[in-house]
């Protein structure tokens, strides 16, 4: 590695002075987890490094029934899935952090960590998809949000600035009769990356799918929201037609690679299989049946 200038920030202020400064030349410091690695393999050529993990509004988990949750971009996993009010609240993004490697990089790692790296197999970008979550990015020019879709453009690249710092995620507060789910495929039983993932969530209104929305890991260049999955549910009667139909639409919709981990025939079946899955258990998480 090279020389590499690092900086402790303990203000947003001081911190977007710092990517203000420095723009291309610099990278945030969250967990590491994928920084670091990426540094040592001289992926990157940054020499700047902007430690983060003592900014408040990038370290905050803050829930309010109204305003949904507020998640700091550098929140760890183990903080996450440790939190009473989340796990009651997000399953679904429980079913994600408890994924992301083992216990030692759950102590470290975090979700906006994981969604800046952009990767197409993320675990933690389909369910915050499947939630509606939004991006709350900040430069010293001033703060935008970005639907999380939209924030993942191409395999290691996202939608930031050179000077933004992605700041917090938004999740809005789940409404009454709704439920989410993620699941993934991987070869082996833990630390291992995902062959295709789900993740999903529904709302349930007099006996009927009310809405619903869903997204796919590792079948795309990004992780991947599918309309049409979701269109396939709304105002159907809920049960198993109308899963299976969202789980064609999901399988329809994926643009997988073949590669040593899967051929793309084998991961766009598994996008239905999981697809169905996912929705089985989010149905049953919002107090449905079906039968």
């Amino acid at each position: 590695m090279h020389w590499i200038d690092y900086y402790r920030p303990t203000t947003l202020e001081a911190c977007l002075e710092a990517f203000a400064e420095h723009g291309a030349s610099a990278r945030a410091l969250a967990g590491g987890t994928d920084l670091l690695v990426q540094m040592r393999a001289g992926r990157l050529a940054n020499n700047v490094v902007v430690d983060v993990k003592a900014v408040p509004e990038l370290n905050e988990i803050r829930y309010d029934p109204g305003n949904g949750l507020t998640l700091g971009a550098a929140v760890p996993c183990y903080r996450i899935y440790a939190d009473p009010t989340v796990r009651r609240e997000y399953p679904a993004l429980i079913d994600s952090v408890s994924m992301i490697g083992g216990t030692q990089i759950q102590g470290r790692a975090s979700v906006g960590g994981n969604l800046c790296n952009a990767s197409p197999s993320a675990d933690a970008v389909p369910p915050l998809i499947a939630l509606g979550a939004t991006c709350r990015v900040a430069s010293v020019e001033g703060e935008r949000e970005i639907p999380v879709e939209d924030f993942c453009t191409a395999p290691g690249t996202n939608a930031l600035g050179e000077r933004e710092v992605l700041v917090s995620l938004n999740l809005p507060a789940p409404s009454p009769g709704s439920g989410a789910c993620y699941l993934r495929f991987i070869p082996r039983n833990e630390m291992d990356i995902a062959v295709a993932g789900a993740g999903v969530s529904v709302r349930l209104a007099n006996g009927c799918f009310d809405s619903g929305r869903v997204a796919l890991a590792a079948v795309a260049a990004t992780p991947l929201l599918v309309p049409e999955a979701g269109a396939a549910l709304t105002g159907q009667p809920v049960g198993r037609a109308a899963i299976a139909a969202a789980a064609a639409a999901a399988k329809a919709s994926a643009r997988p690679i073949s590669d040593m981990r899967g051929t793309a025939e084998y991961r766009s079946n598994l996008c239905e299989v999981l697809t169905r899955r996912a929705l089985e258990t989010a149905v049953e998480r919002a107090g449905g049946t079906l039968g």
